[in-house]
């Protein structure tokens, strides 16, 4: 754990922190896809993921997320509203705390940008709902997805003809 000086930990280190990190995380709708992202940093490094970050001091939360967003993948939002909090809590191999987040995430639509990775995203990909059974996402994320598409009206519908699920938006 870094120190703030005079040996007086820092309570803001991600990794082994002295208490929960609030983080912000946006899932943003483009028509009937929605944006993830594939991790470049620990925790879930290289798994597909729901964009976001850590809430810096003096930001609101819809702040925080419109400024990640346009940080990690080059674009802007509109923020909706809250969607659910969840907590990740990830041990070492001794058990102790190595990671605590509390993930804040919100139902977004997209506005305008291009979607790029930048430093802590290995790729974007806009995905339809059919598309996330390929997909290595955390299961807790997996779940968050999962009730987006549901808020937002998508839903799994297998074509009359081909018996294959395509992503419909209800009206």
């Amino acid at each position: 754990m870094a120190a703030l000086g005079a040996g007086i930990p820092n309570p803001f280190d991600r990794e082994y922190p002295s208490r929960p990190i609030p983080s912000v995380h946006a899932l943003v709708f483009r028509g009937d896809r929605l944006l993830l992202v594939k991790r470049a940093n620990e925790p879930s490094r290289g798994r597909w993921s729901v964009p976001g970050g850590v809430i810096e001091l003096g930001e609101g939360v819809y702040e925080a997320a419109r400024r990640e967003l346009r940080e990690e993948c080059g674009i802007e939002i509109e923020v909706d509203r809250m969607l659910n909090v969840a907590d990740n809590i990830v041990p070492d191999e001794r058990g102790r705390v190595r990671f605590h987040y509390v993930l804040i995430y919100l139902l977004a639509r997209y506005v305008s940008g291009e979607a790029r990775p930048a430093s802590d995203a290995l790729d974007v990909r806009w995905v339809g709902r059919a598309e996330l059974h390929a997909l290595d996402i955390h299961p807790v994320g997996r779940e968050i997805v999962l009730q987006a598409f549901e808020t937002a009206g998508v839903s799994p519908v297998k074509t009359p003809c081909s018996g294959v699920e395509t992503d419909v938006v209800e009206s």
